[in-house]
């Protein structure tokens, strides 16, 4: 662990974010180090990137360009520049990566099977998670607990022992009704697409608008048997970094 990343540490951490609004809990995240916010531009982490603008606070904002975002994520990514005067840095897959998955699944393999499908994500998230947290003390998330089961348990502080850093959820405790009422008030930018049934929008191949009665993450790889079903960000997946072999 880190020096500020003793258990103790986090749970003192944890209780005291739990005491603040969500401009607090961002300016203590971002006094405890280099703070990089990771934003899918979905609607809670329009939130988070609305109050770094505004409160103009020392925080990184990046984004996985996958190359298969729908083109209303991509649209939203300069919308959101351009209101709140900052800047969202892409970080993208490397194109050999791309092609080396392609020579082994097929481009769209990852519908064959939950090997192929670990191995896009792979190569198009984690491998470009990883350059955007290079240096990073602090990892900022839009992970809420409302989003599905296996986030129930969100706290607002946790060690990530894979990269070694301190993760810093600020919405854990904000429901939907919660994260709605305030992108009304504050009229933040927001991806037309959550008006068509997406609450969660990754990659277009890979996600569909939910039922009624679904969970919000219900339409991210729906092919799939496992309801808490992860692309791995958030969910530690070893197996995955040997599935295609390292770019030289």
């Amino acid at each position: 662990m880190t020096q500020h990343q003793t258990p103790h540490d986090i749970a003192s951490l944890d209780a005291e974010l739990a005491g603040l609004p969500l401009a607090g809990r961002l300016s203590l995240a971002a006094s405890l180090g280099r703070a990089v916010f990771t934003t899918s531009l979905g609607i809670e982490d329009q939130v988070i990137t609305a109050a770094i603008g505004t409160h103009r606070l020392p925080i990184e904002v990046v984004t996985l360009e996958t190359g298969r975002l729908f083109m209303e994520t991509v649209c939203l990514i300069g919308a959101t520049e351009e209101r709140y005067g900052l800047l969202i840095r892409r970080f993208r897959p490397l194109e050999q990566d791309i092609d080396a998955y392609a020579a082994r699944y097929g481009l769209n393999g990852f519908y064959e099977s939950v090997e192929a499908r670990h191995a896009c994500c792979h190569v198009r998230k984690l491998k470009p998670l990883a350059a955007a947290l290079a240096g990073a003390d602090i990892w900022i998330t839009g992970l809420r607990r409302g989003q599905s089961g296996n986030r129930a348990a969100t706290p607002f502080a946790e060690y990530d022992p894979e990269r070694n850093l301190l993760k810093i959820n600020p919405l854990a405790d904000w429901d939907i009704e919660t994260i709605r009422a305030h992108v009304a008030a504050e009229d933040i930018p927001i991806n037309p697409m959550h008006d068509r049934g997406y609450p969660s929008i990754g990659c277009e191949p890979c996600t569909r608008a939910i039922k009624p009665g679904e969970s919000e993450r219900a339409g991210r790889w729906w092919w799939e048997n496992d309801e808490k079903r992860e692309c791995g960000l958030h969910v530690a997946e070893p197996a995955a970094s040997s599935i295609i072999a390292p770019a030289h």
